[in-house]
């Protein structure tokens, strides 16, 4: 099997000429009968390989932070404040140890190997790790009485450094999680360092969420108007980059409509399926579904609130599973023809910045 990259190369050094790579793509996409535009194609496993090397990657790192926390974490009785000295030693050792390994490993399996599941568990590792080592060595640090303030000052830091440590990753290995990794540990940042500059904003931290989060969407979407056919790694990006954006919007949007309350008016189930297809009109003008899989679990919750307060207690999961189940599966099977009917009702200008709405058919999942 060949990924689209093969084919450009190919085409680049004239082992083919460019009809033939567009005769390949077309004959692909007849023989798949399905249009790209329905595929939202990215790669996470070419093979059982990446997943064997995952579980042993996972394995090993763990392994590395158990074995450097318990080096120089508390042991025996220790008074309060030394315990709390020891823990954040172990942690930030435990961190660069892991942080280490992560990015050795990576020197493999992601410059060489190109396995895409285990670059993403790396990256992971190694921004999770650089985060706990950084807080580990403030943990000493944290006043016994009053220390949320301070705490959300440390978050602030560790943050952006953080994000710094993801960037050079990013420089290093180019893994399209990264950028959405970065922008969550920036977004992170942006909500501690208001929470330490004004600790009031904690009243206000759904909507600070729920603004980031578009700020995070508009930033995916400059990736996707970038690459409006999906051939690179930028759709790559932006795929990741839309799955950070659509938590951080519908989980503040049906909090602030109190959808997890015990109690769903029929009001608000009614809002809830309202917002629910407006996000599906969303996600059919982009192309992409994160954010209706985000939205989902609401729905669920509401939806079953109303078939209980209609007196089908017994079967009311039963009935809202059947309900958004074949919603669902209706839409992903005339999703192309109902893409196309949303997207043309746009002002050409909006149209011109979406994914194109025919395009060429990978051959195999781009490299990571």
């Amino acid at each position: 099997m060949y990924s689209e990259t093969d084919i450009e190369n190919a085409v680049a050094t004239g082992a083919i000429t460019p009809a033939a790579a567009a005769a390949l793509r077309e004959s692909v996409a007849r023989d798949r009968a399905s249009p790209a535009v329905d595929e939202e194609s990215f790669r996470l496993i070419t093979g059982f390989n990446d997943i064997f090397v995952s579980i042993a990657a996972i394995l090993l790192l763990v392994a590395i932070g158990w074995i450097g926390f318990s080096l120089v974490g508390p042991h025996g009785d220790f008074d309060e404040k030394a315990a709390q000295g020891l823990v954040g030693h172990g942690v930030a050792l435990a961190g660069l140890l892991v942080a280490g390994a992560s990015w050795g490993l990576a020197e493999y399996f992601t410059r060489q190997r190109r396995m895409a599941l285990p670059s993403i568990i790396l990256l992971g590792a190694f921004v999770a790790a650089v985060g706990a080592c950084l807080f580990g060595l403030a943990i000493p640090f944290i006043p016994e009485q009053h220390g949320e303030q301070f705490v959300a000052g440390v978050v602030s830091g560790v943050g952006v450094l953080t994000a710094g440590a993801t960037y050079f990753h990013w420089r290093r290995f180019h893994v399209p999680i990264t950028i959405a990794a970065l922008t969550a540990a920036l977004v992170g940042t942006l909500l501690a360092t208001l929470l330490w500059a004004v600790p009031e904003a904690q009243d206000s931290l759904l909507w600070l969420l729920l603004a980031t989060g578009i700020g995070v969407f508009g930033f995916a979407m400059w990736w996707d108007r970038s690459d409006r056919v999906r051939q690179t790694r930028r759709s790559d990006v932006a795929f990741w980059l839309h799955l950070a954006a659509a938590p951080m919007i519908a989980h503040p949007v049906f909090h602030l409509l109190g959808v997890m309350n015990n109690e769903v008016t029929a009001a608000t189930g009614l809002i809830v399926i309202l917002l629910y297809i407006a996000f599906g009109v969303i996600a059919l003008a982009v192309d992409r579904r994160a954010l209706l899989v985000s939205s989902l679990a609401y729905v669920l919750f509401a939806l079953d609130g109303l078939f209980r307060q209609a007196g089908a207690v017994s079967l009311s999961i039963a009935l809202t599973a059947l309900v958004i189940g074949s919603a669902l599966l209706l839409l992903s099977a005339f999703w192309h023809s109902a893409r196309r009917l949303v997207v043309s009702m746009l002002p050409g200008e909006l149209q011109a910045g979406l994914p194109a709405l025919d395009r060429p058919v990978l051959v195999t999942p781009r490299p990571i």
